[in-house]
C-alpha cells in the first residue's frame, strides 16, 4: 500500500494533476478505504487529474473530456435508495463512461461484485484504472463492448441491481462536443434508454431494479422503452438545478411489469435553492454517498 490518500506519492507520473482533498476541519471520511497497488499507470498522466469521489475513493478523469457529475451522484444515490434494505450482492451499471456510478456503488456496497459495460475504449481504460487505484479490481471488472450485444453481457447477471446514465439526444439533433468522449455520452451513438431497458431486462434477478436518468420531460419515452423490454416504471424524481427552473433530468427506478402495482411519483429534488446555495437535500445526498459538505 502506498502513501496516506492525501500525500502525493513518487511514483505519480509527471504531468498528471493528483487533486487534493477539500474536507471540512475534523471531517473523517467514511467507508472503505483504498489499497492503492505500487503501479505508476493507475496514477495520472498528462491532460488527466484524479480526483475524490465517496469517501477516500477517487476517480481519474481527463482534463479536456468527459467529467462525473450531478447525474451521476443522484443516480448512484438513488439507485441505492432503492436497495437499502436489501444490499445487492451483485451489481452492473450499463455504459458506465469513466466509472462514476460504478465506483459510487462499489463504495456504498463494499462487499457487492461489481461490473461496468462501456462502449468507448479511452472510458473504459480510464474506468479500469480507477478500479485499480481504489484498490478494488479483486471484486469489480469493466468490460469493454456494446451493451446492444448480449455477449457483452454474458456472465453478468443476475444482479440485484443494475444501473445506467444513457445518452439521450438521437445523433443530428445538436452539436456535439470536440472533447475526448464527450459527444457519445450525450449522443445515442449506440442506441438510447431503450437499448439500456433491454440490456437490463436481461441481468435483472427477481424483483430487482433498474435504477437510471433521463432528459427531463422524456417520461413517455421511458415508459414505452420498459414496456418494450417488460418492465414498468416503479418511481420517478424529476431533479431541478436551482429553484424556479425547470427539471434538468430525471431519475427513474423500473422492474419487472409483475412486480409493479403502481408508479410513486417522487417530488422534485432541488439542487440549489434561489439564493444559490445547496439545499439541505442535496448536502444528506452527499453525505448518503460518503462525500463532505
Amino acid at each position: 500500500m502506498l502513501a496516506p490518500p492525501d500525500v502525493q506519492p513518487s511514483l505519480a507520473p509527471p504531468g498528471g494533476v493528483v487533486r487534493p482533498a477539500r474536507r471540512p476541519p475534523g471531517w473523517v471520511a467514511p467507508g472503505p478505504r483504498p489499497v492503492t497497488p505500487e503501479r505508476p499507470e493507475v496514477w495520472p498522466g498528462p491532460g488527466e487529474d484524479l480526483c475524490y469521489l465517496s469517501g477516500d475513493f477517487r476517480i481519474l478523469q481527463r482534463l479536456d473530456g468527459h467529467r462525473w457529475s450531478a447525474d451521476d451522484l443522484v443516480t448512484a444515490w438513488f439507485a441505492a435508495e432503492q436497495v437499502t434494505r436489501t444490499p445487492p450482492r451483485r451489481l452492473v451499471d450499463l455504459g458506465c463512461g469513466i466509472g462514476t456510478v460504478l465506483l459510487f456503488s462499489a463504495w456504498r456496497f463494499p462487499d457487492a461484485r461489481c461490473a461496468g459495460v462501456e462502449a468507448q475504449e479511452v472510458s473504459a481504460a480510464m474506468a479500469r484504472r480507477s478500479v485499480a487505484w481504489n484498490g478494488i479490481d479483486v471484486r469489480c471488472e469493466v468490460r469493454l463492448g456494446d451493451l446492444r450485444d448480449p455477449a457483452v453481457l454474458d456472465g453478468l447477471g443476475p444482479a440485484e441491481l443494475v444501473t445506467g446514465t444513457p445518452p439521450y439526444l438521437p445523433v443530428g439533433t445538436g452539436i456535439e462536443s470536440y472533447r475526448a468522449q464527450c459527444g457519445p455520452c450525450r449522443f445515442e451513438h449506440r442506441g438510447g434508454v431503450e437499448d439500456y431497458c433491454l440490456a437490463a431486462a436481461r441481468l435483472l434477478a427477481p424483483g430487482a431494479p433498474f435504477v437510471a436518468c433521463a432528459a427531463a420531460r422524456q417520461r413517455e419515452r421511458v415508459e414505452a422503452a420498459a414496456a418494450a423490454a417488460g418492465l414498468a416504471l416503479e418511481a420517478w424524481r424529476d431533479v431541478v438545478p436551482k429553484q424556479g427552473k425547470a427539471a434538468l433530468f430525471s431519475v427513474y427506478a423500473l422492474r419487472r411489469a409483475g412486480d409493479v402495482a403502481s408508479c410513486r411519483d417522487e417530488a422534485p429534488l432541488v439542487l440549489r435553492g434561489p439564493n444559490g446555495r445547496f439545499t439541505e437535500e442535496h448536502d444528506a445526498i452527499r453525505r448518503a454517498m460518503g462525500a463532505p459538505v
